[in-house]
This record gives C-alpha cells, structure tokens and sequence, in this order.
C-alpha cells in the first residue's frame, strides 16, 4: 500500500462511518466510551436493516403485476420469495441487534455467554452481536456437525 493512502476499512464499522476503535493505555474492558463505540455500530446497522426492510415492502407493492404468461408469473414469484426470505432473515438480525442493545445498556455487553471471558474488541467490530468467543464458538459449530452428522 503507498505510503500516505489511508487503510480503508469495510463492512459494519465503515457503513457506520466510524473508525476501529483505539484502545487507550489502561483502559478497562467495555468502558463507557466502548460500549458507546458498540451502540453507535449497532444503531446504524439496524436503522440500515429497517430501510431495507421498508423498500422491499415498496419495491413488492409496486412489482406486483398480472402477468398473463406464466412463466413470467412464476419468476416474479420467485424473485417475492427471495426478496422474503431475505428479509426475514434481516428481521431475525434486527431482533439480535435489540437483544444486544439490551445488553450493552444491562452492562452485559462484551463477555463470551459460555465462559465468561473478553471476546475482545475486534471480535465485536467484526460481528457486534457475537455471544461467545471465538474458542467457545468453535466447540459449539463442531459439537453441531457431530450431531448433525456432517
């Protein structure tokens, strides 16, 4: 990278138009000022989420036609299908964002669910609503292939 080019950054953080935070010298875990740092991420990601949401609801209200060929017909159906599937998926993000804001505002915010540790600030800007570490995550995706037979 040239010298003198900023480092971009991507996903959460950059559509939030915020910067990977900065720990100071001796700073406690989740401090008000990290938590603050979290609750910005995650208010943007679910006002961006609802958005979307609501020009879905748009976009199928004004796409709804009649057509006469049914092949026609059936793709748009299936594009419907899609677009719900899709959104679904983000109102069941929308309702993990709240339970994380919940949790920021219960000062619960930041420890792994099944141990108890730091999952550690760049875990969290990376997927704010993570409830485990990574160590506690990856027994549990490996205890669901075992059981699920994969």
């Amino acid at each position: 990278m040239p010298q003198g080019t900023p480092k971009k950054s991507h996903g959460i953080l950059a559509q939030a138009g915020l910067e990977p935070y900065q720990e100071k010298a001796g700073e406690e875990y989740m401090s008000a000022e990290q938590r603050n740092h979290f609750r910005k991420i995650l208010e943007v990601w679910r006002a961006q989420l609802r958005e979307e949401v609501d020009r879905t609801v748009h976009h199928m209200k004004d796409e709804a036609a009649n057509f006469p060929d049914p092949v026609d017909r059936a793709a748009q159906e299936e594009e419907f299908s899609l677009e719900l599937r899709t959104r679904d998926r983000e109102r069941k993000l929308i309702k993990k964002i709240e339970k994380t804001l919940h949790k920021i505002e219960a000062d619960d915010f930041g420890f792994c669910d099944s141990c108890g540790i730091e999952i550690g600030i760049r875990r969290l800007e990376a997927r704010p609503t993570a409830d485990q570490c990574v160590d506690c995550k990856t027994l549990a995706e490996i205890k669901e292939k075992q059981m699920t037979g994969a």
